[in-house]
């Protein structure tokens, strides 16, 4: 492949590159210097410069081709109104890069940025990152020795990929950042891996609003907690974490917390409050559950959220506050939205940067290392280290995997169970025979909460079965019947529906078979999966 000609875009140094007579040759001169490399040998120099230099720039272009007689010099003079100014000097630069014939294919470009003024070079450096200028930055100094006036460069290539030392270096501060949102827990989810990935970025680069949506327990308090600490290392804000959960939230006293209230503004307003988004001025606000936040505090947390200013509760003069928004929801905000609950101009405001954090049973890879994190974070607590034998921790992920597991408050049962069983450890050791107590009360606890969620008044029976039929069952049956039914709805398989009815008996069944069972239960009532689901 035939080699690909060298051609230097730069400004004349009107003092770096000036010189009288002989002795200008005994000074390091920047454009001179650089075609005096033997290593090197620069095919053109597109010489640019500003103002009247003209004389200067005969000199060097003189100098130049006596020093590398290959190298041709092409002067450019640039109109610029002022050459310190970033406006002018910027769309000069720009005009001039349109205007040129680059030709990558046979050419590589050389951009220049020691000479000039620090406007012209920040502006160079900027129109090549921009592929303005489709080429690499060249930086000279002056010789290490008085035996060359050549000086030394450094070709620095903006592709990050290439230039080790910075990519290494903004490789290792990214995967600090993502390391540290996931508070050090190595996590082997590849969806949520990606996603954490996408959130430093965003934590990093954006003040937008962010919304976390997943269901209850899935971490959406911790991850917004996290990812106020580490833009707060980095300077970005230097405010308070403030967090409340919408659905806390009753009434008149709905306004007054979050935009805070005037002395006499209600009936028990016996001073002035400042409200949670006052107290959030350059810090991070998080609202958990923000579709239960009514309409009107809705209308008021966007004009909030969009021009940095409120009016309190009773009060004619706006208060101030410049806070980022996180918000959390276990809600499907699109379906809030159509159906009248939550405002559809703050749903596109907060809905830029919007992630789904999965709950415990689609991360079931992630458990053993969540597991880990969460024993090592009882023990500094309670300054006593425990640990799994192995049989035990081996019982336990095996329960914690299996199908039984619905792990309905996800990373908050792991939490709580891990936690119990720290605690009733003795000598530090978590034995078969504790984790075997733990599976039975997790088992109960979630059967127990599917029995809160069965509500019989969600299903009509005379509708699955019809009237008649459903006027010959005893009040026992129905009752019984309707919970069923209503697990199946909730459930996504035959199998899955069984698992929930059955969660405690099956314990004792060497082989269940919860989906059998279901069937022939729905069988006793001429009833099949597909009616019922």
């Amino acid at each position: 492949m035939k080699k690909k000609k060298i051609v230097v875009l730069g400004f004349v140094g009107t003092k770096l590159d000036s010189g009288k007579g002989q002795a200008r040759w005994s000074k390091w001169r920047p454009s001179v210097g650089l075609t005096q490399h033997e290593d090197v040998v620069i095919d053109r120099f597109e010489l640019m410069y500003n103002g009247n230099v003209e004389t200067l720039v005969k000199q060097v272009t003189a100098d130049i081709t006596s020093v590398s007689p290959e190298t041709q010099v092409i002067p450019h003079a640039l109109q610029m109104r002022d050459a310190w100014d970033f406006e002018a000097v910027y769309a000069t630069l720009f005009d001039f890069a349109k205007r040129y014939p680059f030709d990558p294919e046979h050419e590589e470009y050389w951009v220049h940025i020691t000479t000039g003024t620090h406007v012209v070079q920040i502006c160079l450096f900027l129109m090549t990152e921009a592929r303005f200028f489709p080429g690499r930055l060249v930086q000279t100094s002056p010789p290490r020795s008085a035996d060359t006036t050549a000086g030394t460069y450094a070709l620095i290539d903006l592709d990050l990929s290439r230039y080790d030392q910075i990519a290494q270096r903004f490789s290792r501060e990214q995967a600090e950042g993502v390391a540290f949102l996931k508070s050090g827990i190595a996590t082997r989810n590849a969806h949520f891996n990606a996603m954490i990935d996408e959130i430093e970025r965003v934590a990093i680069k954006s003040k937008a609003p962010m919304l976390l949506m997943g269901p209850t327990g899935a971490g959406k308090s911790f991850l917004a907690r996290r990812v106020y600490e580490l833009k707060k290392t980095r300077h970005q804000i230097s405010g308070k974490f403030v967090e409340l959960n919408c659905a806390t939230l009753h009434g008149d006293g709905a306004a007054s917390t979050l935009f805070g209230h005037i002395k006499g503004s209600f009936t028990g307003a016996a001073a002035d409050r400042p409200g949670l988004l006052r107290s959030a001025h350059k810090g991070l606000l998080f609202l958990d559950e923000i579709g239960e936040l009514g309409l009107d505090e809705q209308a008021m947390l966007l004009k909030a959220v969009e021009e940095k200013r409120f009016l309190p509760v009773g009060s004619d003069n706006e208060m101030q506050s410049d806070f980022q928004l996180i918000a959390g929801t276990n809600r499907d905000l699109g379906e809030e939205m159509a159906a009248g609950r939550f405002r559809e101009d703050l749903y596109a405001r907060i809905n830029l940067w919007t992630y789904a954090l999965p709950g415990l049973k689609d991360r079931a890879e992630d458990i053993e290392p969540n597991l880990s994190y969460l024993l090592a974070q009882v023990g500094e607590e309670n300054g006593e280290m425990v640990r799994f034998n192995r049989e035990a921790r081996e019982r336990y992920m095996q329960f914690a995997m299996s199908p039984e597991a619905v792990w309905n408050g996800n990373f908050r049962d792991l939490g709580a169970s891990v936690t119990r069983m720290a605690t009733l450890a003795e000598a530090g050791r978590i034995t078969e025979k504790l984790v075997d107590a733990e599976v039975v009360r997790l088992q109960r606890l979630w059967a127990a909460g599917t029995r809160e969620r069965t509500a019989p008044a969600a299903v009509d029976i005379g509708e699955v079965m019809g009237p008649e039929a459903a006027a010959q069952l005893d009040l026992f049956d129905a009752m019984q019947l309707v919970g069923v039914i209503d697990v199946c709805r909730q459930s996504k398989s035959l199998s899955d529906a069984g698992r929930k009815l059955f969660g405690v008996s099956r314990g004792a069944k060497s082989k269940p078979n919860d989906a059998d069972r279901l069937k022939k239960y729905l069988a006793r009532f001429d009833l099949n999966w597909e009616q019922v689901s």
